[in-house]
């Protein structure tokens, strides 16, 4: 089976499996969703969910983010680990947005990149789930499953994952596709434990692969 007819199936099935599978960062602003996921890094969505509420209700908007200083973000952000780099990136990051985007979130690619503690992962996710542009996060979960499943093969460093992808997984499908991944990875396909291939609705068509 060619990975593009591979990737049509496990899109289908995963689509089947996981019907409303979604980012499971709470946000509903863009730029609260560039504050999350900057702090999710080596951190639970679950956590961050927690500790937004207590930064968002000492700073509720950009500009109060922006004239905040990193100590101050960084006194309710630790919790989530890293808090002194991810406290000095969300604060130049709210300068930013303040000083020259008007407050917004811009919807480019490469201008998502260039804000401090964007990479292409990030950049990806908002673009995906906040304007609704093709994207591919390739996180850890995406990362391991594909690999398992034979859509790439043994690639680990994630440009390198997300580019193969690119290759075969239709535009309009990458994000929820990514969103459907973490959820098999986390219900069925475990990183931690053995995975449960007995109860996986792509056990026929998985090469079981990889990590």
């Amino acid at each position: 089976m060619r990975k593009k007819e591979r990737a049509k199936l496990i899109i289908e099935r995963l689509k089947e499996e996981y019907p409303d599978s979604d980012c499971t960062l709470d946000y509903d602003q863009a730029w609260k969703l560039l504050v999350s996921v900057r702090l999710a890094a080596q951190c639970t969505d679950a956590r961050v969910n927690v500790v937004v509420e207590d930064l968002y209700k000492e700073f509720p908007d950009v500009n109060a983010l922006a004239e905040a200083t990193p100590e101050q973000i960084e006194a309710i952000v630790k919790p989530c680990g890293l808090g002194k780099s991810k406290a000095r990136d969300i604060s130049a990051c709210m300068k930013i947005l303040r000083d020259e985007y008007d407050g917004n979130v811009p919807d480019d690619f490469d201008k998502l990149m260039k804000l401090p503690g964007v990479g292409r992962k990030s950049a990806n996710l908002i673009m995906g789930d906040v304007f609704g542009k093709p994207a591919i996060v390739t996180d850890t979960h995406c990362i391991r499953l594909v690999n398992r499943m034979g859509l790439v093969d043994g690639i680990k460093e994630p440009k390198k994952v997300e580019m193969a992808l690119w290759k075969i997984i239709p535009p309009e499908e990458g994000n929820d596709f990514c969103h459907r991944l973490v959820d098999h990875g986390r219900a069925v396909c475990t990183a931690r434990t053995k995975p449960y291939c007995d109860r996986c609705c792509l056990s026929d068509i998985c090469k079981k692969v990889g990590v």
